[in-house]
């Protein structure tokens, strides 16, 4: 039938790599695209500080800000090191992005917030999957806080409805006339 010899080991990835490990990749890969939408978030409320959205995207900046110096302190709590190479490569990423192509040869287009909102409410969207993630670790990792991560995931949450909002009504402002 099985010819595989029996054993009481988890299944690996075939990396050798254990769950302590692979937690410290996940916590590292998160925190690279914190470092990526916490820049994005930055930039676009400086862009559009003027507008209406202007005040909200401030203190959503702020908040993905204080949730990545968050996800830092949960990764010092773990003993888990910071890959600096791989935050440095979100960073120039995220850079690099926002050299795309908007329609305009100068200048800020509609279209460019409406993307950038939309790339926020993913990145949200993704660090939400992580307190969640994370706050199953927690149940039989007692390192962890569970409420320190339930109130992360409940303004996770916030987050998206608020981003949500603004892309809709982004959308609407851009796309009433077409």
């Amino acid at each position: 039938m099985n010819d595989q010899p029996r054993t009481d080991e988890a299944p690996t990835d075939g990396t050798g790599a254990d769950g302590a490990d692979l937690l410290g990749i996940y916590l590292n890969d998160h925190l690279a695209g914190a470092t990526a939408g916490t820049e994005r978030a930055r930039s676009l409320a400086g862009a559009l500080q003027g507008s209406p959205s202007g005040p909200v995207l401030r203190t959503l900046a702020e908040e993905i800000t204080e949730d990545r110096a968050s996800l830092l302190a949960i990764m010092d709590t773990l003993g888990v090191p910071v890959r600096h190479y791989k935050v440095s490569l979100a960073w120039a990423a995220e850079k690099v992005g926002r050299l795309k192509s908007n329609g305009r040869l100068v200048g800020r287009s509609p279209l460019t917030s409406l993307v950038e909102l939309e790339i926020l409410r993913l990145g949200v969207l993704g660090k939400a999957a992580a307190w969640q993630t994370l706050r199953q670790v927690a149940e039989t990792d007692g390192r962890l806080d569970a409420g320190q991560l339930d109130d992360l995931l409940a303004r996770a949450e916030r987050q998206q409805a608020t981003l949500e909002e603004l892309r809709r009504r982004q959308a609407t402002e851009i796309f009433q006339q077409a």
